[in-house]
């Protein structure tokens, strides 16, 4: 690492932002599996997209299928995940691109790293706080059957700890808020960080 110097670029991420005619910043999604991260998250990029406004998901699933695809779900490897997805996040916000990024994240040291790497200005915090008895009885995936048989080892809420956000900018319950409900509150908070 001694051999390495960062080489500044005279353009800016304001710069690329004049462009797009919009700000830039990462959205984690975090919650529990099945807790409706992505379902939220596609729908708001929808709507972003019908505005003409630059987007891209980072989704748990995808990631692990490629950049993260050497990882376990242990500890260690669920922070550097984390870590990793957080780099890369922080390169789309950037080049100009409302990130936004669906991980159960289940850890408050490592949700603080991210927020670290990409700049505080630059994060938000989603919490979909749906239950465990509501994640598990929608169940797409069957992970909490085979968890519950012992099949999975280390899975959040059953095995491994979900650490809640503290303090996150916004809360939603998708068992209370549709879909829709739910990107027009997220929405309503991020106009004028989009446009401010």
């Amino acid at each position: 690492m001694n051999n390495i110097f960062q080489h500044n670029y005279n353009i800016s991420k304001e710069d690329r932002e004049r462009i797009h005619k919009h700000k830039a910043f990462l959205i984690l999604f975090t919650g529990l599996s099945n807790s409706g991260k992505s379902t939220i998250a596609n729908a708001l990029e929808l709507k972003l997209n019908g505005l003409n406004i630059s987007t891209y998901t980072l989704d748990g699933d995808n990631i692990r299928l490629g950049i993260s695809k050497d990882l376990t779900f242990s500890h260690n490897d669920r922070t550097e995940n984390i870590r990793r997805i957080a780099e890369i996040g922080n390169l789309f916000v950037n080049a100009g691109v409302v990130t936004l990024a669906c991980f159960v994240s289940p850890y408050i040291k490592d949700r603080d790293n991210i927020k670290k790497i990409v700049g505080h200005d630059n994060y938000i915090e989603i919490f979909v706080s749906t239950s465990l008895d509501e994640c598990e009885r929608r169940d797409t995936k069957g992970l909490y059957k085979k968890a519950r048989k012992g099949e999975i080892i280390n899975m959040t809420g059953i095995s491994a700890p979900y650490e809640i956000p503290i303090s996150p900018d916004l809360e939603i319950d998708t068992v209370k808020e549709s879909t829709d409900k739910s990107v027009n509150k997220i929405f309503k908070f991020l106009e004028k960080k989009l446009y401010g």
